[in-house]
């Protein structure tokens, strides 16, 4: 090669090295999470300097904003990777810490540090099931092996779970509580995607039945209902079978009447939400104080930090949302529902936008999932349908469930970066043809 080539090439790599670095400039997802980092780092500083100076602040302050940057920014450089996506989810799950640790203040509790612990093991869990649908390719055995362990998890807490809200959801295992149909909803996801996208019907409906029948033994009505609609919606995607569909709303129809007179607490439940106001004093106070915490916020809020938060009874799970909506404003709260929207809008564009069954239905039903459980706990704190047990996926407390809901962003993602790589493989390919139809006949 003559020095006058290798002086090209030379200059042709670093006019791309230049390209590339104008285009991360110029990438918009660096303003956006520049603009998340910044909210939070003076929001967590702002709670911190508020009365006697907390050190659990100005650390929240640094972490909190350097678990957005690794998340949304610094993970992608590894993959291909929907930045909008990512972006959401960890808005979200930094809302939540933010708002648990501007209530722990004269509480004397530690949830927003917690909450921030669980954020990055649920990096961690995003992470691994990114790495799991890029990577795997053979399920056939290993599916085997994920539906015997989903079933054991699942009546694990029929042995040795504890009540919660009038459900035996919960194990509590070296002193921390889990609840395992979190864990289980990958599981479900992937024993749907793969059985369904290979038009084998048995396997995943004895499946689903049989997690179904477990919740409703454990009186965990809430997700049970989650489950249910998920499988009925993925069916219907995979075989577009209308018949069996409304068979299978009708039916879902059935059980919820079945559930009403079979449990008292249910009943309980749709009184309340038919009117709270007569039954203030007793189980009607929870909604009853919630509206008013909402209605009290107004459209801008009374301040981060200040309201009441903790007269609403377990204000940090069920009833998040009032609590957002009272500190921030309504208007803040629909933008938090806006962002919902979009995340389930973009879930829905990755699905449609895979070439693979299987992938597509997955993440399909990760989305699905995620928009059904906002629904439930947002249309229960509104007053829209009955109050049931659920969290606000990654901004409620708790670990199991803001671990499920990164994982269930990391399968959606993963779906998201084997679709980028289809693309560029047939980028390749597309222009390899058009350098070959270049080339003189004799060389071809």
């Amino acid at each position: 090669m003559s020095k006058r080539s290798r002086r090209a090439e030379m200059q042709a790599a670093r006019r791309a090295r230049a390209r590339a670095d104008r285009e991360r400039r110029r990438d918009p997802a660096r303003a956006l999470v520049s603009a998340m980092m910044l909210f939070y780092f003076s929001a967590f500083l702002l709670i911190a300097l508020q009365g006697e100076i907390q050190w659990q602040g100005f650390a929240l302050a640094a972490a909190v904003p350097m678990m957005i940057y690794i998340a949304t920014l610094w993970l992608p450089r590894f993959f291909p990777a929907d930045k909008l996506l990512l972006a959401i989810a960890n808005f979200l799950c930094a809302l939540g810490v933010l708002v648990l640790y501007s209530t722990d203040r004269g509480a004397g509790t530690s949830r927003g540090m917690q909450q921030a612990m669980y954020y990055g093991i649920g990096i961690i869990a995003m992470l691994v099931c990114i790495m799991i649908v890029r990577y795997i390719r053979r399920w056939k055995f290993l599916m085997k092996v994920v539906m015997m362990g989903a079933a054991a998890l699942m009546v694990l807490p029929l042995a040795i779970g504890t009540e919660q809200n009038g459900a035996t959801n919960w194990i509590v295992i070296g002193g921390t509580s889990l609840q395992p149909s979190e864990v289980v909803k990958i599981a479900l996801l992937l024993i749907l995607g793969w059985y369904m996208s290979r038009h084998q019907f048995w396997p995943w409906f004895l499946f689903a039945g049989f997690s179904l029948l477990v919740l409703m033994l454990q009186k965990d009505l809430g997700t049970a209902l989650i489950y249910y609609i998920t499988t009925l919606l993925l069916f219907y995607a995979s075989t577009g079978n209308l018949p069996l569909t409304g068979l299978g709303v009708i039916g879902g129809c059935g059980a919820a009447v079945v559930g009403y007179k079979m449990f008292a607490h249910v009943k309980k439940r749709v009184a309340i939400w038919r009117n709270p106001w007569i039954y203030y004093e007793t189980s009607g106070y929870q909604i009853a104080q919630t509206l008013m915490a909402i209605a009290s916020g107004g459209l801008f809020g009374v301040g981060l930090g200040l309201g009441a938060p903790r007269v609403i009874p377990v204000y940090f799970t069920d009833c998040i949302f009032a609590v957002i909506c009272e500190q921030f404003g309504v208007i803040f709260g629909i933008l938090v529902l806006a962002m919902y929207v979009i995340l389930i809008l973009r879930g829905t564009f990755i699905a449609q936008s895979s070439r693979h069954s299987f992938h597509a239905i997955m993440a399909m039903g990760a989305t699905v999932m995620l928009g059904v459980q906002t629904f439930i706990i947002i249309g229960g704190v509104l007053k829209m349908i009955p109050l049931t047990g659920v969290t606000m996926p990654f901004v409620s407390y708790g670990g199991t469930s803001l671990v499920s809901c990164m994982g269930l962003i990391g399968l959606i993602q993963g779906v998201a970066s084997v679709n980028q790589d289809d693309l560029t493989y047939d980028y390749e390919i597309s222009r390899s043809l058009q350098e070959e139809m270049l080339l003189p006949e004799a060389d071809r």
